[in-house]
């Protein structure tokens, strides 16, 4: 009798909240499916993320992660790009104020203020997910996008990033004030790997 290996996916973080949301959504496409983090592999150096866009510095780390385990791999580059701040912070998000998520959401909202002193601002922003899969078949791309309003101050204890300042269009909600289901369906994470998994299945079910 053969024996069922593991599906197995190496995915390129170490953020719990983002892995937590990413195994709800492929759990529903690939049932069974195991992923690793790079806690799994823990002399894995971090990856320079060098691109100047969200697709570059996304294949860069699902490069390294292929590279590092031989493993079908996963990463994704997300930020939040606002309007007014000129599309910042975007690839830096994550890095905005070297201070954490809570200096990355004083920084923006700081800077928000300081251009509505000057004259009427609108607070129109984006988040942006791009999603990369990588295997011995090649490489999936997707991009998600999800737009709102930034908040004046923060709103909720879910989350995570800059959710507690991000109100989708259509919501009264921030992106934090949601219940993990309802933040899947419309998040721009969640529709980069909605797009991303039925493609991955696919991969799975021929290999």
């Amino acid at each position: 009798m053969s024996i069922q290996l593991p599906k197995q996916i190496l995915v390129a973080t170490r953020n719990k909240g983002k892995l937590a949301e990413l195994l709800r959504i492929f759990q529903e496409e690939i049932p069974g499916i195991e992923l690793l983090t790079l806690d799994d592999y823990p002399d894995s150096a971090e990856v320079d993320e060098t691109g100047d866009t969200f697709e570059a510095n996304s294949l860069l780390k699902a490069e390294a992660a292929y590279a590092l385990s031989g493993l079908a791999s996963l990463a994704d580059d997300s930020g939040l790009v606002v309007d007014a701040l000129g599309g910042a912070p975007g690839v830096h998000s994550a890095r905005y104020s070297g201070k954490g998520d809570a200096g990355n959401i004083e920084r923006v909202l700081r800077e928000l203020r300081e251009l509505e002193a000057v004259s009427e601002v609108a607070r129109t922003a984006r988040f942006v997910t791009v999603a990369t899969y990588i295997d011995g078949d090649g490489t999936i791309v997707m991009r998600g996008e999800l737009e709102g309003v930034i908040l004046p101050a923060p709103r909720g204890e879910g989350g995570f990033g800059y959710d507690p300042i991000f109100q989708p269009l259509g919501s009264h909600l921030s992106l934090a004030e949601m219940e993990a289901e309802e933040k899947d369906a419309i998040s721009h994470r969640g529709r980069a790997l909605r797009l991303l998994a039925p493609e991955v299945g696919l991969r799975f079910r021929h290999s």
